[in-house]
């Protein structure tokens, strides 16, 4: 008959341990004492300093938002702008030129410019204006739909998110340097 070695004891006090659970260490806490330590009171007792540190942990949050809108770091963002499909579709839009980004400034100048010239320059202005903003509303349209299309083949067709189009149409109409989050890839860098 063999002797059993140390291995051996240590192999079957391992297994005794296994089959049973391990002890909790003491009674289970009633009810009532778990809801009377988990109970606060509606209003803090000290409501200037309770109100202060919600103000606080609000510019906490918000501070730790921008940063994640400044550096990528999709954990903090908001939800709408979160996930690989956004990601790729903000990419996409950075990677590109378009109008739609120049729409803003041509609106200030063009306001700036009204101030200045007659009656006649101002009306084809005006035409050139509106032309512009047709421009804009076609592109947005096909910034949209190419992007979907660019999504539905990298993500498939089933898993395209809900308003992808829209977030599209809107970053494309957005200042590089304005957009929020901020551009991760250089122009001409599309995403693969």
């Amino acid at each position: 008959m063999p002797t059993p070695t140390a291995g051996d004891a240590a192999a079957a006090a391992q297994a005794r341990a296994n089959k049973f659970p391990e002890k909790k260490g003491g009674p289970t806490p009633r009810r009532r004492d778990q809801v009377a330590a988990r109970r606060q009171p509606l209003v803090q007792a000290d409501r200037k300093a309770a109100r202060k540190a919600q103000r606080q942990a609000l510019a906490d949050e918000r501070a730790k938002t921008r940063r994640a809108m400044e550096t990528g770091d999709e954990r903090h963002m908001p939800v709408r702008d979160r996930g690989p499909q956004k990601r790729f579709v903000r990419e996409f839009i950075d990677a590109r030129y378009g109008i739609g980004e120049w729409l803003l400034i041509l609106m200030v100048v063009f306001l700036f410019v009204s101030l200045l010239l007659g009656d006649q320059v101002m009306a084809s202005l005006g035409l050139a204006l509106y032309g512009l903003i047709l421009a804009v509303i076609v592109e947005s349209f096909w910034v949209a739909r190419r992007a979907k299309r660019l999504a539905a083949a990298k993500f498939g067709p089933e898993n395209v998110e809900k308003g992808l189009g829209f977030y599209a149409a809107m970053r494309s109409m957005q200042l590089r340097r304005l957009r929020l989050p901020k551009p991760m890839n250089g122009r001409g860098e599309y995403p693969a």
